[in-house]
C-alpha cells in the first residue's frame, strides 16, 4: 500500500525514517545518510512529511518539498508526549510521524532562504552585542578593584578609557595598562562589527515593503520590523491576532482549574530576541507618552492604573495584533484611524 505519513528524526549524517500507510500500518522504518535523503525521497510518491523544528529543519522542509511532498514543522516540546518508550531516533521518528497526523497539533511556518539569511544576520548581531557587554563588565571589573569607577553606559567606556590610560597618578601598573589598551581596542572592534551588521539590516529593511509598512507602529524600528518578517513569515498560520501574540510569549500563563481562572505573569513562550525587541521598543513609546500623549489615550490611563512594566508588555501585545493585521491584510497602519464604532459613539 502507499505510504501517506513519514517522520524524520534529523540529524547530521544518519538520518531515521518511520513511514505508515492510511490505515497506520508501518511500510517502512529504515536509516538514510545524507546523500541518500534526495533521491529517497525524490523517488516517493507525495507524501505528508513531519520533522521537528531543530537545526537543518527549514533546509530540508524546503528541499522536500520541491519533490511534491507536504512537509510541516513542529515544536519538540509536542512531540515529546508521543515517544512510547524510551528516548532513541526509532521512537523519535515514529513519535514524530503520530503527532503530525494530529488534527489540532501547531506548526512552524517553513522560512524561505531570504528569512533565513536576514535572520543569520540578527543573530551574529545579537552574538556580537553580547559579547560586547561582556567585554564592557570585564572592563569595569579590573578597574573597579584599583578604585577607580566609570560612569554607567557602555559608550563611557570609550569616553573615559583614554583618560584613564593617561593618567599616570592613577596608580595602574604598566602591565593592566597594557591589558586595558587591549581590551579597550577589542571593545571597539566589537562595537564596530555591531554597527555594520546594523546598516546591513537597515539596508534590507528598506528594500522590503512589509518590513517599511511594520516600522509605522509605535515602538518598532528597523530591526524589529526585518526580525519580525524574517520569524514570522506567513502570518496566515495564525488565526488571529492573540495566536500571534502568545506564539510570542506575550499572554498570560494560566493554572486554572475546577472554573477557577487563575491567570500569571507572561509565558515568555516563543523567540525570546523578538519579545526584547517588542517590550524594548513599547519602554521607549511609554517615555514618550508620559509627556506629549492626551491624558485621555488609553496608553496614558493604562499607564496610571499598573506600572510600566505591566504597560510595556500590554503594549507589545498590541502590537503584536496590530503586526498580525498588517501582514495578513497587506494594509498600511494609521495611528489615528477610528473605528465606526467609535466614531457613532462620539
Amino acid at each position: 500500500m502507499k505510504i501517506t505519513t513519514i517522520g524524520i528524526d534529523l540529524a547530521k549524517e544518519v538520518f531515521q525514517i518511520h513511514g505508515v500507510n492510511a490505515h497506520g500500518r508501518i511500510m517502512v522504518r529504515k536509516q538514510l545518510r545524507r546523500g541518500e535523503m534526495a533521491k529517497f525521497f525524490a523517488n516517493l510518491e507525495p507524501c505528508l512529511i513531519g520533522m521537528e523544528a531543530c537545526g537543518s529543519s527549514h533546509h530540508w522542509a524546503r528541499k522536500l518539498s520541491e519533490f511534491g511532498h507536504t512537509v510541516k514543522l513542529m515544536s519538540p516540546q509536542f512531540v515529546k508526549p508521543y515517544v512510547k518508550t524510551n528516548k532513541h531516533d526509532m521512537a523519535d521518528a515514529e513519535a514524530i510521524c503520530e503527532a503530525v497526523t494530529r488534527p489540532n497539533m501547531r506548526f512552524v511556518p517553513i522560512k524561505n532562504v531570504e528569512q533565513q539569511a536576514i535572520l543569520s544576520v540578527h543573530r551574529a548581531r545579537q552574538g556580537f552585542v553580547k559579547a560586547r557587554t561582556a567585554q564592557a563588565n570585564q572592563i569595569r571589573g579590573l578597574l573597579s578593584e584599583f578604585g577607580i569607577i566609570i560612569p554607567r553606559g557602555i559608550y563611557s567606556i570609550a569616553k573615559h578609557m583614554p583618560i584613564i590610560l593617561e593618567d599616570a597618578e592613577n596608580g595602574l601598573p604598566g602591565t593592566l595598562r597594557r591589558l586595558l589598551e587591549r581590551l579597550s581596542n577589542h571593545l571597539k572592534e566589537l562595537d564596530r562589527q555591531v554597527k555594520e551588521l546594523e546598516l546591513q539590516i537597515k539596508i534590507w529593511h528598506k528594500e522590503n515593503d512589509t518590513s517599511q509598512r511594520l516600522e509605522a507602529i509605535a515602538g518598532i524600528g528597523p530591526i524589529t520590523a526585518s526580525a519580525l518578517v524574517a520569524t514570522v513569515g506567513n502570518a496566515m498560520e495564525f488565526k488571529n491576532g492573540r495566536q500571534l501574540a502568545a506564539w510570542l510569549g506575550l499572554v498570560p500563563r494560566q493554572y486554572s482549574s475546577g472554573g477557577k481562572q487563575t491567570l500569571l505573569g507572561i509565558s515568555k513562550r516563543g523567540d525570546a530576541y523578538l519579545r526584547t525587541l517588542l517590550i524594548h521598543g513599547t519602554r521607549a513609546v511609554i517615555r514618550y507618552a508620559e509627556k506629549k500623549t492626551e491624558p485621555e489615550s488609553w496608553l496614558r490611563k493604562l499607564i496610571e492604573r499598573r506600572n510600566k512594566n505591566i504597560a510595556a508588555v500590554a503594549l507589545a501585545n498590541k502590537n503584536a495584533r496590530i503586526i498580525w493585521a498588517l501582514l495578513t491584510k497587506g494594509t498600511t497602519f494609521h495611528p489615528d484611524h477610528i473605528t465606526t464604532a467609535s466614531a457613532t459613539a462620539h
